[in-house]
């Protein structure tokens, strides 16, 4: 479902200020499967998901989804590939509008567009069974501004609206970090569900050590730009936090560098 050959990308090339942030980066996901990504401060965990979701152009190598080579696609023509939800709350959702009139957007991403009624009768009870999954009661706000909700409500509705046509890679880039433990931990449970009922293909970037080990099938650690270390399966679900933090300064002969990291494996 996604191919990463061989990416490279520098900012500030040829500058004092150069900065290499993906290093030869090599990944292959299948269909369905669920990867956590962890890693130091500046490892190129959400240059990655930039460089897929076209924010910037890569210098060298090849990005393909579910076989079709979108290396050279701007942002804006990979929409239809992609679903993502951001670190914080505020994006992703347009806040002076509507529930109802937000999940519409989300509804027609990369479909054309036409003259008509904004959302009719069916689309309407559709959105509201949808809601009613995510147990906040925002089926009966639907006409509530997006820019009321809690942080927690709207990345729970932004991560609705990322899956409501089923993209062919769901993006997650440190989609709880900026929600309390408790809204955090529903968000994630909402998360499990959405993936697995919807068999998605999913990339979650965490500093949540606890979180990276018990979501997902598969688990990636990257380290100046490139993959170090690469488990799944049973090897996967029985790793601990300490074996993780070991792996890491065996794989790149450093401390692990990630304060938000060390300090959430300590709860």
């Amino acid at each position: 479902m996604l191919e990463l050959k061989n990416i490279y990308k520098a900012f500030n090339p040829g500058t004092i200020n150069e900065k290499v942030a993906l290093n030869g980066l090599s990944l292959k996901l299948n269909e369905g499967d669920f990867v956590t990504i962890i890693g130091g401060n500046g490892a190129g965990k959400s240059t990655m998901l930039n460089a897929i979701a076209g924010v910037w152009k890569v210098d060298e190598g090849q990005i393909i989804i579910d076989g079709v080579d979108v290396t050279s696609k701007p942002e804006h023509k990979r929409a239809k590939y992609l679903g993502r939800v951001f670190q914080d709350p505020m994006m992703g959702t347009a806040a002076d509008m509507e529930i109802q009139e937000n999940m519409a957007l989300a509804f027609r991403r990369g479909k054309a567009r036409g003259l008509g009624w904004g959302i009719n009768k069916k689309e309407r009870e559709q959105y509201r069974e949808l809601l009613k999954t995510l147990d906040l009661g925002l089926e009966d706000r639907m006409t509530s501004k997006v820019g009321l909700l809690s942080g927690g409500q709207r990345q729970a509705l932004t991560l609705l609206m990322a899956t409501l046509v089923k993209p062919k890679l769901l993006l997650l880039d440190e989609h709880t970090a900026a929600l309390d433990p408790k809204t955090a931990a529903k968000v994630l449970e909402l998360s499990d569900k959405i993936i697995a009922e919807y068999n998605l293909t999913a990339l979650m970037v965490t500093h949540n050590m606890n979180d990276a080990i018990k979501h997902g099938n598969r688990l990636i650690m990257m380290h100046e730009g490139r993959i170090i270390y690469d488990v799944s399966g049973e090897e996967k679900k029985n790793l601990t936090i300490d074996e993780l933090l070991e792996k890491f300064t065996q794989s790149s002969g450093e401390q692990f560098a990630n304060d938000r990291a060390l300090l959430s494996s300590k709860r």
